[in-house]
């Protein structure tokens, strides 16, 4: 009988303590991660559009669609519309073209030439908007984004030493060099 007496006090309720701290850790750890997320940039980017009401606009507008392409390549920028052949050698299509931007003396992609030539292009074409950006497999994530950067807004200064903000071409779609 004594036995039974003993078993019984050993099996007693379920200590549920350690269960209750990892999930409270589990839950401060999620908390703190999205917060960590929510203090990134978000970059509002949509993928190539195909037909759609802009192509039905531009077409009842008669105006000439630009589809400017900015690529990135290992050499440089290159610079490309449907609107009129941009860049800096027009010279046949099947012969390799150098960049329109190359790269800076110093071998690093070379942002403002990029900004100053979308302002002359935005200069051209002040209605539109829209912009494929593509890259080659091999450029850095940092490269893309900085390049979106230079190709959403140009930072100009004005007469009194304050910067503004005039806006290039913000509706960005990512492409993939094949």
């Amino acid at each position: 009988m004594r036995r039974r007496v003993r078993e019984m006090e050993e099996t007693g309720e379920l200590n549920i303590v350690p269960y209750l701290d990892v999930v409270v850790n589990l839950v401060m750890f999620m908390l703190l991660s999205m917060t960590g997320l929510v203090t990134l940039g978000v970059l509002n980017v949509s993928a190539p559009k195909i037909g759609g009401d802009a192509t039905a606009a531009a077409a009842a507008e008669g105006a000439p669609r630009l589809l400017l392409t900015v690529a990135i390549g290992k050499q440089g920028f290159f610079v490309a519309g449907a609107g009129g052949v941009l860049g800096a050698d027009a010279a046949g299509a099947a012969q390799e073209r150098p960049p329109t931007i190359p790269l800076a003396p110093g071998g690093g992609y070379d942002y403002p030439a990029l900004t100053r030539q979308l302002r002359t292009i935005k200069d051209r074409f002040p209605k539109e908007t829209q912009l494929i950006l593509s890259a080659d497999g091999d450029v850095p994530y940092d490269v893309l984004v900085k390049t979106m950067d230079a190709c959403r807004e140009e930072l100009v200064k004005s007469a009194d030493g304050s910067t503004e903000r005039r806006p290039l071409f913000y509706d960005v779609s990512l492409s993939v060099i094949g």
